[in-house]
């Protein structure tokens, strides 16, 4: 594969060590640097500017979204690959949302590791097949039995919705579009009835599903 410089981020010493060496096995890869916790993700990113971090989900401090997010802000060329417990496809729209090019469950097969690091390195995203199969089943199943409402939308309305998926505070908003934060409020309520959705995470999926917004955004 190509060399791959990869900076590993577990708060657990002993798990750390096991990745390390399986990383250590694959032709091409160097492991740059080790963190125990999120705020040290950043720091050592920021010195060894790796190829790719290697970053658990559950992280002490900053979280490995809130990591994410800042490494997208600022290296943006650094792939974050998750690794985490939840195959919940809440979970893995999060991670995307934040920056990650890659999430693996980490009870996957070792010869997944690899795999995930080629792919990234190659500008693709990688999925777990676990979590591959999921998120497109979950997607039929919902395309099926709902009716997209996108198209009833007014354009304030799809705008509004637009810089809520993309992680914008009512204020932001408020503020681009040169309205009162009022009336944001106003238009937020009438997405979450008109589309029959209950809170700010399912309006960030309605986005994604329906393409006012980009996953890897």
């Amino acid at each position: 594969m190509t060399r791959a410089r990869v900076l590993l981020a577990d708060d657990h010493a002993l798990v750390r060590a096991g990745i390390r060496a399986l990383l250590e096995s694959f032709a091409g890869v160097t492991v740059v640097a080790e963190a125990g916790s999120g705020s040290d993700v950043v720091e050592l990113a920021r010195t060894h500017r790796p190829d790719i971090v290697l970053l658990d989900i559950s992280m002490p401090g900053l979280g490995g979204l809130e990591v994410s997010i800042q490494l997208r802000r600022e290296l943006p060329e650094v792939r974050v690959v998750m690794l985490s417990m939840h195959a919940n496809e809440e979970y893995v729209l999060q991670a995307l949302r934040a920056g990650a090019a890659g999430y693996m469950l980490k009870d996957s097969a070792t010869a997944e590791l690899e795999l995930a690091l080629k792919a990234v390195m190659q500008g693709e995203t990688y999925l777990s097949p676990p979590i591959s199969k999921q998120v497109v089943e979950g997607y039929v199943q919902r395309v099926g039995s709902e009716h997209p409402a996108s198209d009833n939308l007014t354009p304030r309305q799809r705008q509004v919705l637009q810089l809520i998926a993309e992680g914008h505070s009512t204020k932001e908003i408020a503020f681009r579009l040169e309205l009162s934060v009022k009336t944001v409020e106003t238009h937020r309520a009438q997405l979450m009835e008109r589309l029959h959705i209950r809170d700010i995470a399912g309006l960030v999926k309605y986005a994604i599903r329906n393409g006012i917004v980009s996953a890897a955004k």
